[in-house]
Parts: C-alpha cells; structure tokens; sequence
C-alpha cells in the first residue's frame, strides 16, 4: 500500500523553484506550481514563470522520512496543524493541477479555515469536485483547499450548487 502523503514546505522568500530543484537532486517527489506572468520593464515585456504560492513547495513523503526535506537549503519548515506536518490530500493537489491547465491569471488568496457553505462544482472544468466556499461575490467564487489554508479564486457562481462536500 501507498503510504506516501502530500505536505506543505514553508520556503524562505523567492527560493520555491530554488528548494523544488534541491529536492529533485535528492529524488524527493515535489510539487511548485508555476504560472505564468508577464512582466514589464521599460524596454520590454517578458512572460516568466512564476510561483502560485508564495514561500511554499508541496512534497509528497512517508511520514517518518522528514529529515532529508528539512536538511536542504531554503527550507524553513513544514506547514503544521496542532503541532504536526499538515497532510494535503491528493485530491487538493490534482485540484491544483487541473486550475493550472484549464485557467490562465488565478489569483490565490490567503483563507481562514472558518467556512460558510458547502458546493458542487455542476458545470466547468472542475465539475463534481465538492467543496467549500468562504465567501462569493459578483461572478467569482473561492474553491477551498483547506489543508493548504488558500483558496483559488476563477470559478463562475452559475457553476455551483449547494450540497454536501463530503
């Protein structure tokens, strides 16, 4: 059985695709989504990859097998919850993955875990993914990943009905 879990690396500021490429070095599974940005400068614009979270880089691990993560440069520390490494699930990550491919410009935006309502993804890219929802305004809504404490904000509320998310 697959016992490897997803966790949250805490990076020090602008190294995530530094600390993702240490820990390719080492043959550590990990994850840094990039999306891309395009920068101005006074003589030009460049398209540049860019990570979505800031100061994080996912890794997927045994749960005893830390030891080689925090030993690598850049590296801060795992993301915790009561004290112990916050497991993401699987689903979250995909769930990330998918947004990437299907959406361009995806604003990420920092969340408490406090939820209002809880929703079925019925039309769209992301249709049945269940989740929950902090809050929507005008057109757009916020898609949880709880365990990450963030939320992706590019899901049209016409996509959505409410209902259970377990």
């Amino acid at each position: 059985m697959d016992n490897l879990r997803w966790y949250a690396l805490y990076t020090k500021p602008r190294w995530e695709k530094k600390v993702a490429d240490l820990l390719e070095l080492k043959q550590i599974e990990n994850y840094c989504p990039l999306q891309k940005i395009e920068r101005n400068w006074s003589d030009r614009k460049k398209v540049i990859l860019e990570p979505l979270f800031k100061s994080y880089v996912m890794v997927r691990l045994a749960p005893k097998a830390h030891i080689p993560v925090l030993q690598t440069d850049g590296v801060l520390g795992f993301v915790t919850f009561q004290g112990k490494p916050a497991v993401i699930r699987d689903i979250e990550i995909e769930t990330v993955k998918q947004f990437l491919k299907d959406y361009e410009h995806i604003q990420v935006e920092r969340i408490d875990v406090n939820i209002n309502d809880e929703v079925t993804i019925i039309n769209g890219p992301l249709m049945q993914q269940k989740g929950q929802v902090q809050e929507v305004g005008g057109k757009m809504v916020k898609v949880m990943l709880p365990s990450l404490g963030f939320a992706l904000v590019a899901i049209d509320k016409s996509n959505l009905a409410k209902g259970s998310s377990q």
